[in-house]
């Protein structure tokens, strides 16, 4: 028996066991296997050093869309603040936890980085509140969906391509970033209980009469994993930037269970550690319990369907990859809690009135005066039908910044953002 570098000896493992101790890669018959991938909606010549699903994911990270993520806000406008999260930190936290899930699961960890990296590409700028106040903008023109602009800008917006509109992905890297949340019909055609009221947006349904993403299955495990991710992050980082915020302290966080206990094992461990420490060590534990977590209970589904290929999670009644039912109710709690006291924050609400404004004044005058948009968008617009949604491809794709630039140039009086919290940063140096 070898010792390793704590000089402790260490038990023989079977061969199986190793991946998930040692982080080594492996592929489990039921990963999305990228040489039976389904190919490209426009056929190209096969990399010789690439599999399809890394080329989606390099083509993801070269998009234009992608780069503006970094000045599109995820809660706090840009200038709140150095140290809060951006639409693109998300995106690369999550793309960080969907590739160690899909590590430890045997998956395609390709497939699920590109996926985590490409899920936010369709959100406008200044957050939830651009998609709020573009979807209202847009209620009499088929409404505005991020999931549905995302596909909109790998599929016809994006024009980097000698041969074709859009990134031109792969149909697997397509169907997990539609359907993020799950199936979008229900097994008899019926719309899912998420769409029932509004109908899927068109975009994903015209797209879909060209290239069948099978609407009413559940994606690959690697897609399950990236939705996973992006929960896990949300939780994480928004606890993290709101108390540094002090929209709420650690005291507060008592309302959920699951966060008192961790808080209580981090003052055992750590007693009397600074407020700045115990926010990273409370952050971190909230990653660490959620991956382990879905990495055990995706273990027991996986068990007892036993598939033996992608299919057979694609065919399955319920998620595959997915937390325990404790878990669940613990991701539901921290989402109600930060739902109350971040996200509904008279400093936040205030910001997202202003954010509302601008997007809304954009739209009129945009759809009104089409030519006060650059050439590029404004060209070709004569029928009257196809100024809504081009207006709507212009708005979702600016940043913050340009955004409020934008209603400067145009207006002469422009909301001011700014919105100073209670920051509690790290300091920069010792002291």
């Amino acid at each position: 028996m070898q010792a390793d570098s704590t000089g402790q000896g260490e038990a023989p493992q079977r061969r199986d066991e190793a991946p998930q101790r040692r982080g080594e890669r492996w592929r489990a018959p039921y990963a999305t296997d990228p040489a039976a991938t389904r190919g490209r909606l426009i056929p190209e010549a096969i990399s010789p050093t690439r599999s399809d699903f890394q080329r989606d994911r390099d083509r993801i990270i070269h998009s234009s869309a992608f780069r503006r993520l970094k000045h599109k806000t995820q809660v706090f406008v840009h200038h709140e603040g150095d140290h809060y999260r951006t639409r693109l930190t998300h995106t690369l936290e999550v793309s960080q936890i969907a590739r160690a899930l899909a590590r430890a699961l045997g998956l395609d960890e390709d497939l699920a980085e590109a996926l985590a990296l490409s899920h936010d590409l369709g959100h406008t700028c200044f957050g939830h509140t651009g998609e709020d106040s573009l979807d209202a903008c847009m209620a009499d023109h088929g409404g505005f969906d991020h999931n549905a602009q995302a596909l909109r800008i790998v599929t016809r917006l994006e024009r980097r391509y000698a041969g074709f509109d859009g990134l031109n992905l792969a149909w697997e890297t397509l169907e997990g970033l539609v359907k993020h949340n799950g199936p979008l019909l229900e097994p008899d055609g019926r719309p899912t209980r998420r769409w029932i009221g509004r109908g899927i947006p068109a975009a994903i349904l015209e797209y879909n009469a060209l290239n069948d993403l099978e609407l009413a299955r559940f994606a690959g495990p690697e897609a399950q994993a990236a939705a996973l991710a992006d929960d896990i992050a949300y939780d994480s980082h928004d606890l993290d930037d709101g108390l540094r915020a002090g929209l709420f302290d650690l005291a507060d966080l008592a309302e959920v269970p699951f966060l008192s206990d961790l808080l209580t094992e981090i003052d055992r461990l750590h007693p009397n550690l600074e407020s700045s420490r115990k926010i990273h060590e409370l952050a971190r534990r909230v990653i660490t319990r959620f991956v382990e977590d879905v990495i055990a209970e995706s273990t027991r589904r996986i068990d007892a369907l036993n598939p033996s290929s992608v299919g057979d999670i694609r065919a399955a009644q319920a998620p595959v990859i997915a937390f325990s039912e404790a878990i669940a109710e613990a991701d539901a709690a921290i989402k109600t809690f930060l739902f109350a006291r971040m996200y509904r924050h008279p400093g936040v609400l205030a910001v997202r009135a202003k954010a509302n404004i601008i997007v809304a004044d954009l739209f009129g005058r945009f759809t009104a005066e089409p030519g006060a948009m650059p050439e590029e968008w404004s060209a070709g617009l004569a029928e009257p039908g196809r100024i809504a949604r081009r207006v709507a491809d212009y708005i979702a794709g600016m940043t913050d910044t340009y955004a409020a630039l934008a209603h400067k140039r145009l207006f002469a009086t422009t909301p001011d953002l700014s919105w100073s919290p209670n920051s509690r940063s790290l300091p920069l140096t010792e002291a």
